[in-house]
C-alpha cells in the first residue's frame, strides 16, 4: 500500500498471490507514526489511566554506526512488550535515545580525518575537532534511527534524546556537581586500565580479557609478542653468594620492581625474613616481603612486585608501604629507567631486558605459560596498568543500596540466575573511575583552583561548577577571599560514557527540573537489555537513580541472552559474522557482504579473514526474509538463561510462515464474501467449537508468556495455532462446506464464516506485537464488528485476554483429537494398501478381500465423521458429540 489509512482505496485492491515483505512493509510505519499511535498522549497522560502506565527507555545504542543482530534482538523483544502493553490499554511510552560513545566516536572520526585529510585531532585542535565530530554525527548519526524504524520499533520519536543534547548535558553536570560536593566523587592517583593507542584510561568493559600465549605487539602489526614464564634470579645484597629465583610473565616491568614477595607459610623462604636483594640494573634495594596473595605453586613461589604496573602488586605495595615507580609514559615508552632501556617501546624493552639478564648470567629459563591478557576492545591495543590521577565515584554505599533493593524484593531481576552475579559484584564493588583522556564527551565540570595568599590550603584545590564563574564564586566563598584572588583551569578530561548512561532513565525527562514527564514516567516500569552489561549499565543506573532521585529507576529488569552465530561464536567484525539486520530484512548477495567489509575500519588482514567467514556461512548471500520473520525468529530463539546461536537461514522459515498467514487470510476473504457482516457467536459444530477452544488456549498461553517474558512460549503458541490447527485442520474442514450449493449449505456457511472470522481477527491480534507489519496489512482487509467505534489500527486494538475468550473446552479437545486420530489412521491404512478412489492395487484373495472391505467401511466412516464435525453443522441437534468408541 502506498499510504495506508490515507488512501483507503488501496486496501480494496486484492491481495497479491503471495506474501512479499517489501510490499507489506512499505508504508505502514509512516502511517502509524503520523497517527500518533506510538505516543502516550494517544490516550492521555493528564488523566489517571485505570489500566496503568508502562514506561521503558531504550538502551541507547552508540551513535557510531549501525545496529547488529544483537541490537535487533533487543528491539524485537522490547517492541513486542511495548506493543502488548499498548494493546492492553496502558499509557505506553518507549523512549528512544542514542549514546555519544566517547571512545568509539572519537576513534571513528580520527580515522576519517587521517584517511581523508592526513590530519590528527591535534592538528585541528580541541574545539575544531569537536566541531568535526558534531558534523559527522549530524551526517551519519541518524542511520541507527532509520534501522530502528525498519525493525518496526514503536518508539515515541518526538522524545528522542542524544546524550550530548543540552538537556542531558545539563543533567550530567548537575549529577557530577552534587556528588562531588557530597564527597562521593573524588580525585585520586591509582592504577587504571590505560590504552597507549588511545592515550586514555578505559573502563573494564572496554578491556576484554583474552587467554593467549601469543599476541600482536601493536594493533594490526605482524610483530608477535610471546607470553611466557620468565625465570631469573636476584642476588642478595648482603650475601652475594645467595640468590632468590623469581618468576614473571612481564619481564620488562622488572625495571620498576620495588620488592620480592613470598608466601608467609612457604618453608622454602623462611630464612629470607628481613633480607634485601639488589636490583640487577640499578642500585635499588628490594626488600623480601611476606604476603598471602602469593601462590606458592606458581613458578618458584617467589614473585617480583611492581606496584605501579600491576593491580595485585599495587595492593601489596599499599600493604607494605613500598615505593611506586612508574616506568611507562602515556605512549608506552620507558621512563625512569637506566640506559640503555630509557625511551624504548615496551615490547622492545622486553627483549632487551631478557638479553641483559642473560648477559649478566642471571637468567635461568623460559616456560610456556598461556595467560589472560587485557586488550582494548576499541583499539586492539594491549592494556597497561598505569598510575594516573583520575576522578572516582565512591560506590560502597551506593552498591549496598542497589544490592539491598533486590534482596528486599523492591527490584526484580529476571531470570533469577543472574542474582548471584548481581550480588557478587555489588557486595565486592570497587570505586568507579569516571575520567577519560578524550576530547569528545562531557567535559568534567571541575576546576583546578589556585588561591593567592590563601592561609588554609596548599595553594591549590578542586571545585566543581557548571561554569567557570560558578566555580570561581564557590572557591571564593570556600576560602573567604575575593573572586579576583582565584585562578582556575578546567580539567581537560571527559566523563566515562557510562556516567551519562547511568542517569539516562531520568535525564531524558528533564531532571533535575520537575517536569510533567518526570512526574508521570519516572520511575519506569521495566529495563530490558542483554545480560552482558548487567554491571556496567544496569547496576550503575540503579545506584545513581537511588542516589540522585531517591527512587529506583525501574521495577523490573529482564535480561535477554547474547546473540551468537550459528557456530556459537561471539559476533565479531573480524570473523565476518556481524550482520546488519537490514541485510536480513531486504537480502544481500555475498558480493554485497564483501563490499561492506571493504568500507569498514578493519585491517586488511582482518578483512580477508572476515571474507572467508562470510563465504563459508553465506555462500549464496542472505535471502530476503522481511522484518516480521526476523522479529519472530529472534523472539522464538530467546530462551531465558541461554545464549542464542542464530542461524540466519532459519529465519527464512518464518518468512514461509508469514506466507501461510497470507494465504489463510486470502482464502478466508474469498470464503467470507463481500457482503459478510461479523456477528456474535452462533451454534457451532464440534470442529467449530474445537478451533475456538484452541484459539482460547492460545490466547491464555500468549497472555501468560508476555507476563513472564517467555517469548518462545508465545511464538510456539502462535505458530501452532495458525499452522497446525487453523490451516491444517480447520481450513481443510471448511472447504467441503463451501463446495456445496447455496441451497444445501446456507446455515452451515453462516456459522462457518462467523467462526472463521473470529479465528482470523483474534489470531491476527495475537500475532500483532511480534509481527506488526503483516498483521496490520491483513487486519485492515477484514471487516469490523463495530466499524464506527473500533480502533483504526490493530496496534491500538485490545489484545485478546482470557476473560474475553473463555471458550477453552477440554472435552471438545478430546473429542476432536479422537476424531483426527481415527481419520489419520484410516488414511494411513489406505496409503499402506495403495487404495484410493480409482483403484485397489492388490491381489484378490480371501484375506485381501476382507481387508479391502474393511478399509472401504472405514472410508465410509471417515466420510461420516467428517460430515458430522463439519464447520457449521450443529451437533446439538443430533444429540451432541458422537459416541465414536
Amino acid at each position: 500500500p502506498t499510504a495506508p489509512g490515507e488512501k483507503k482505496g488501496d486496501l480494496s485492491i486484492p491481495l497479491p498471490d503471495s506474501y512479499s515483505p517489501q510490499y507489506v512493509e512499505a508504508a505502514w510505519y509512516p502511517w502509524w507514526e503520523k497517527q500518533g499511535f506510538f505516543k502516550p498522549e494517544y490516550g492521555s497522560i493528564s488523566d489517571p489511566n485505570p489500566h496503568g502506565i508502562f514506561m521503558m527507555c531504550i538502551p541507547p545504542p552508540n551513535v557510531t554506526g549501525s545496529l547488529h543482530l544483537g541490537h535487533a534482538l533487543t528491539n524485537a523483544i522490547q517492541d513486542s512488550l511495548t506493543r502488548w502493553h499498548r494493546m492492553r490499554g496502558e499509557t505506553t511510552l518507549w523512549n528512544p535515545g542514542c549514546d555519544h560513545a566517547g571512545i568509539a566516536t572519537q576513534v571513528v572520526v580520527e580515522k576519517k580525518l587521517m584517511r581523508e585529510r592526513g590530519m590528527s585531532r591535534h592538528d585541528l585542535g580541541r574545539e575544531n575537532f569537536i566541531q568535526e565530530v558534531w558534523q559527522w554525527k549530524n551526517e551519519k548519526g541518524d542511520r541507527i534511527y532509520h534501522q530502528l524504524k525498519k525493525l518496526g520499533s514503536s518508539l515515541d520519536w518526538d522524545r528522542a534524546c542524544f546524550t550530548m543534547d543540552p538537556k542531558l548535558s545539563y543533567a550530567v553536570q548537575e549529577a557530577f556537581i552534587r556528588m562531588h560536593d557530597e564527597g562521593v566523587i573524588y580525585r585520586s592517583k591509582r592504577l587504571v586500565n590505560w590504552s597507549c593507542t588511545l592515550n586514555s584510561a578505559i573502563s573494564d568493559i572496554e578491556a576484554s580479557m583474552r587467554l593467549t600465549g601469543v599476541i600482536r605487539s601493536r594493533p594490526y602489526s605482524s610483530e608477535i609478542t610471546k607470553y611466557c614464564l620468565f625465570i631469573y634470579s636476584y642476588f642478595s645484597f648482603c650475601c652475594s653468594d645467595e640468590e632468590v629465583i623469581v618468576a614473571t610473565t612481564r619481564i620488562e616491568t622488572m625495571l620498576g620492581d620495588t620488592a620480592v614477595a613470598v608466601h608467609p607459610d612457604d618453608s622454602r623462604y623462611q630464612h629470607l625474613k628481613g633480607k634485601i636483594v639488589l636490583h640487577p640494573f640499578c642500585d635499588r634495594k628490594l626488600p623480601i616481603v611476606f604476603d598471602d596473595f602469593v601462590d606458592m605453586s606458581f613458578g618458584t613461589g617467589a614473585v617480583k612486585i611492581t606496584p605501579a604496573h600491576d593491580h595485585n602488586d599495587y595492593e601489596v605495595g599499599e600493604r607494605h608501604n613500598l615505593a611506586f615507580i612508574n616506568i611507562l609514559d602515556e605512549n608506552g615508552l620507558l621512563i625512569n629507567v637506566p640506559p640503555p632501556f630509557l625511551g624504548m617501546k615496551r615490547f622492545e624493552a622486553r627483549k632487551a631486558v631478557l638479553q641483559a639478564l642473560k648477559d649478566r648470567g642471571q637468567f635461568i629459563e623460559i616456560k610456556d605459560n598461556a595467560m589472560v591478557v587485557p586488550v582494548c576492545s576499541r583499539s586492539k591495543d594491549i592494556v597497561e596498568p598505569l598510575l594516573k590521577p583520575q576522578w572516582y565515584v565512591d560506590c560502597k554505599d551506593m552498591g549496598k543500596q542497589a544490592a539491598d533493593a533486590v534482596r528486599e524484593g523492591r527490584l526484580k531481576i529476571i531470570p533469577d540466575l543472574h542474582l548471584k552475579t548481581w550480588f557478587n559484584w555489588l557486595d565486592n564493588i570497587r570505586d568507579w573511575c569516571i575520567s577519560r583522556q578524550l576530547w569528545w564527551g562531557h567535559r568534567i565540570p571541575a576546576y583546578f583552583i589556585t588561591v593567592s595568599d590563601a592561609a588554609d590550603m596548599d595553594g591549590h584545590y578542586w571545585v566543581s561548577g557548571k561554569s567557570s564563574e560558578e566555580a570561581r564564586e564557590k572557591a571564593a566563598k570556600r576560602f573567604n577571599v575575593s573572586a579576583d584572588k582565584i585562578t582556575l583551569r578546567q580539567d581537560e578530561d571527559v566523563l566515562d560514557t557510562w556516567f551519562s548512561s547511568g542517569i539516562f532513565p531520568f535525564s531524558i525527562f528533564g531532571w533535575p527540573n520537575e517536569t510533567q514527564d518526570l512526574n508521570v514516567f519516572y520511575p519506569g516500569t521495566l529495563l530490558e537489555t542483554g545480560h552482558d552489561i548487567l554491571f556496567f549499565w544496569v547496576a550503575r543506573m540503579v545506584m545513581m537513580g537511588l542516589k540522585l532521585t531517591g527512587k529506583l529507576p525501574f521495577k523490573e529488569v529482564y535480561l535477554h541472552a547474547v546473540v551468537r552465530d550459528a557456530h556459537g561464536r561471539k559476533m565479531s567484525k573480524s570473523l565476518g559474522n556481524v550482520i546488519d539486520p537490514l541485510d536480513v530484512i531486504t537480502g544481500i548477495s555475498l558480493e554485497g557482504l564483501h563490499a561492506l567489509l571493504m568500507d569498514s575500519n578493519l585491517d586488511p588482514l582482518e578483512v580477508e579473514k572476515a571474507k572467508q567467514g562470510q563465504t563459508s556461512d553465506y555462500p549464496n548471500g542472505i535471502p530476503e526474509c522481511g522484518t516480521d520473520a526476523l522479529r519472530f525468529a529472534l523472539c522464538a530463539y530467546t530462551s531465558q538463561g541461554r545464549d542464542i546461536n542464530l542461524d540466519v537461514n532459519r529465519i527464512l522459515g518464518y518468512r514461509h510462515f508469514c506466507n501461510k498467514l497470507w494465504n489463510a487470510v486470502k482464502f478466508a476473504m474469498k470464503t467470507l464474501g463481500d457482503d459478510f457482516v461479523p456477528s456474535e457467536k452462533a451454534q457451532e459444530s464440534v470442529s467449530d467449537r474445537w478451533i475456538l477452544s484452541r484459539l482460547s488456549a492460545a490466547v491464555g498461553v500468549c497472555d501468560a508468556g508476555f507476563k513472564s517474558y517467555e517469548f518462545p512460549t508465545i511464538t510456539t503458541a502462535i505458530y501452532n495455532f495458525w499452522l497446525y490447527e487453523l490451516c491444517d485442520v480447520y481450513l481443510e474442514s471448511v472447504k467441503p462446506v463451501f463446495s456445496k450449493s447455496e441451497e444445501d449449505g446456507t446455515v452451515q456457511r453462516l456459522v462457518c464464516r462467523q467462526t472463521l472470522y473470529t479465528c482470523l481477527e483474534v489470531g491476527l491480534r495475537l500475532v500483532s506485537p511480534v509481527m506488526p507489519f503483516v498483521s496490520e496489512e491483513l487486519y485492515q482487509r477484514l471487516p469490523r464488528r463495530r466499524p464506527q467505534s473500533d480502533p483504526p489500527s490493530i496496534c491500538v486494538t485490545p489484545y485478546p485476554d482470557t476473560e474475553e475468550f473463555c471458550w477453552h473446552s477440554a472435552e471438545v479437545d478430546r473429542d476432536m483429537e479422537f476424531v483426527m486420530t481415527v481419520i489419520k489412521t484410516i488414511r494411513s491404512l489406505r496409503s499402506d494398501y495403495n487404495m484410493n478412489k480409482t483403484k485397489a492395487d492388490c491381489k484378490i484373495t480371501d484375506t485381501s478381500l476382507i481387508i479391502t472391505k474393511a478399509i472401504y467401511s472405514l472410508s465410509r466412516l471417515e466420510i461420516t465423521i467428517q460430515a458430522f464435525v463439519q464447520p457449521g453443522c450443529d451437533s446439538h441437534t443430533t444429540g451432541g458429540s458422537p459416541s465414536l468408541p
